[in-house]
């Protein structure tokens, strides 16, 4: 069972509303917690991911219209817990690019979802993202894909 509540970046977060690979782990997952912990900045990734879904034919503008009513319904109840980016995410994010080998490959995003989570105490994240995942190292947290 996962620490409660478990800390998912933005490839979690969207697989509670488009049946993309894994979305019943995910979700299952998310159902042994009371709520899900994520970045702030992952609330805009999330309506982009939706409408980008829409762009790509991959939803109807009405399911996404329903999706994101319902994202939005999601994160004014609490199912969210939404993870402040603080002057102390970013001075984490800061010493981590700084201490980075040179081979890191360490996208701004995945370094705000990653210092965000450490700097908030979690020791783990979820996602499927490789890239992310092997970045969770560099902020002292184990990066767990459940997919």
């Amino acid at each position: 069972m996962p620490a409660n509540p478990p800390f998912f970046d933005t490839c979690y977060l969207v697989r509670f509303y488009l049946e993309d690979a894994g979305f019943e782990a995910v979700r299952n997952l998310a159902g042994t917690a009371r709520a899900v912990a994520a970045s702030w900045h992952a609330q805009a990734e999330v309506v982009a991911a939706l409408h980008r879904a829409v762009h790509e034919r991959r939803m109807e503008p009405a399911a996404y219209q329903a999706a994101l009513a319902q994202f939005i319904h999601d994160s004014d109840s609490g199912l969210f817990l939404w993870q402040p980016l603080t002057d102390g995410v970013q001075k984490r994010l800061e010493h981590v690019f700084r201490q980075a080998p040179p081979t890191a490959f360490l996208r701004a995003a995945d370094a705000l979802h990653l210092a965000c989570a450490a700097e908030h105490a979690f020791q783990e994240i979820y996602s499927n993202d490789r890239h992310l995942l092997a970045a969770a190292s560099l902020f002292g947290l184990r990066g767990v894909n459940v997919i």
